[in-house]
């Protein structure tokens, strides 16, 4: 089954939630974005939330059910 997954990116001088090409909402934080888009992961299990920092590289990822990882073997 394939993981939704969604990104908080930075967003001008803001943050914003995307999954795919869809915005899931923006924020003014980084903390309220994290909050919402872990709210959303939760709400669409198996998924992933990937964190990024401001200038576009992955800070951290949170998988919620289902993880892949470590791969088989």
């Amino acid at each position: 089954m394939k993981r939704n997954e969604y990104h908080v990116v930075p967003n001008g001088g803001g943050w914003k939630v995307e999954r795919g090409n869809q915005v899931v909402g923006t924020f003014d934080t980084k903390q309220r974005a994290v909050e919402v888009g872990r709210e959303a992961a939760h709400g669409n299990e198996p998924s992933q939330l990937v964190v990024h920092t401001a200038d576009g590289k992955i800070e951290t990822e949170y998988t919620y059910q289902g993880d892949p990882y470590p791969p088989a073997g």
